[in-house]
């Protein structure tokens, strides 16, 4: 039986089941480690920083929210310890933000979370599917990611 019009759905959405159910999963792992105070607001921008440090409209941009609203995440991130500000050392006027030490612990968490989970899709998918997968998810960065 094949799918209706109505039934079928779009790659974007078939893409993002699997993306919330990583992040939930994520997000239940740091919690139960100790960091429930954690939003998927938070974390959403948290993922966002690069190792080196990322500037607070860099991340806003990134994330489709305002400078406002990525301020505001940054600051909560800030008061709990996750992340720090400091001066970019490329620009002396502007500042980054940078994963604090509380918070590269949590990042250590997550990416635990990360490859438990991908073993289980890829037990669920089989290894030829998943690499497949991986390979077309990729090609597609290419035209759907500008920050890469």
């Amino acid at each position: 039986m094949t799918e209706s019009d109505e039934e079928r759905q779009n790659l974007g959405v078939l893409c993002f089941y699997p993306h919330r159910a990583m992040e939930a999963r994520i997000l239940a792992a740091l919690a139960a480690a100790g960091y429930d105070d954690l939003t998927p607001a938070q974390g959403r921008i948290a993922a966002r920083i690069g190792p080196r440090g990322t500037r607070l409209t860099d991340l806003a941009e990134q994330a489709l929210v305002t400078k406002q609203t990525a301020g505001h995440l940054v600051d909560q991130l800030a008061r709990s310890g996750y992340v720090e500000r400091v001066p970019d050392p490329t620009d002396a006027r502007a500042r980054l933000v940078r994963m604090a030490e509380r918070g590269l612990a949590a990042v250590a968490v997550a990416r635990r979370v990360e490859v438990e989970v991908e073993a289980e899709w890829t037990a669920h998918l089989g290894e030829e599917a998943t690499a497949q997968l991986r390979a077309a998810l990729t090609r597609l960065r290419e035209v759907t990611d500008p920050y890469r």
